[in-house]
């Protein structure tokens, strides 16, 4: 009886790995390559954002003459900390994945990603992670910059790790729609200054929610940085003007929206493919 099994079928050819349902090695590729793209400007990238942080908290502090005090016995610098620092991790989670994709465009080499064998949940998986790798770093830097001007303590730390990579992730995929949707570097700079740095500076960094009247107030609740400001502080003060679970579940459900997002775009090819 002649066999219909042939030499060499369903065999990977010599030297070929075999890719499963996930590509973990492609994932691990992009992810290595983005991560190695923000460590070639290090001092752009990470040290930067650490000194200007800093800056704001040294004129912060000086201009009020360290003697302000809000909401009673908490110091005004303790209360100012922890929004400096998730500030930081948003912008910078934010500025990767688009100056990323949009240098990408801007070059023509982004064939070279949609030519890849990677699928866009893989894609999606590899540009967040070198984001939250970098917002998680400059965090951390920042953070410890602040040991200079308060004395931190960190009552829930639960709260820390949520909120905080929570914000790079929410970031992360803001960028990668950002990157997405922009043809110029005109738009991309537009998203930045129109809607990033607006939403985190009027989300209580500076100052609490409670004090603002009215429509405002209730206007505040609606912005999702507030609650990642609120959450971060959380974790240091022990103190939160906004409901906790409240936070925890319109977070997580805005970065299932996001994430989402991020995969349709990749996988219709929006704005990506000519």
């Amino acid at each position: 009886m002649k066999s219909n099994w042939t030499i060499g079928q369903n065999l990977p050819a010599f030297g070929a790995k075999r890719i499963g349902a996930i590509n973990w090695l492609g994932v691990w590729t992009l992810y290595s390559k983005e991560v190695r793209r923000f460590f070639k400007v290090v001092g752009q990238t990470v040290l930067s954002p650490v000194i200007t942080t800093a800056l704001f908290m040294t004129v912060f502090t000086i201009a009020l003459g360290g003697s302000r005090r809000y909401s009673g016995d908490i110091p005004f610098e303790l209360f100012l900390a922890p929004g400096l620092v998730i500030m930081a991790i948003v912008q910078n989670a934010f500025a990767n994945t688009i100056s990323s994709l949009m240098t990408s465009k801007m070059q023509g080499n982004i064939v070279d990603l949609l030519l890849a064998p990677l699928g866009p949940g893989e894609m999606t998986l590899a540009f967040t992670l070198a984001a939250v790798t970098r917002a998680m770093l400059v965090g951390t830097f920042v953070t410890l910059s602040m040991f200079f001007f308060v004395d931190l303590t960190f009552p829930n730390v639960w709260a820390l790790f949520y909120y905080g990579i929570s914000a790079a992730v929410m970031l992360a995929f803001l960028g990668i729609i950002a990157g997405i949707w922009a043809e110029k570097w005109e738009q991309s700079s537009s998203i930045t200054n129109f809607v990033i740095v607006p939403l985190s500076f009027l989300s209580g960094t500076f100052y609490s929610i409670d004090r603002l009247p009215g429509i405002w107030h209730d206007l505040s609740q609606l912005n999702p940085f507030f609650y990642l400001i609120d959450g971060f502080r959380y974790g240091i003060i022990d103190h939160a003007d906004g409901h906790l679970l409240t936070g925890v579940i319109y977070i997580a459900t805005l970065n299932v929206i996001l994430g989402l997002t991020c995969y349709r775009m990749f996988s219709t090819g929006y704005k990506l493919r000519p």
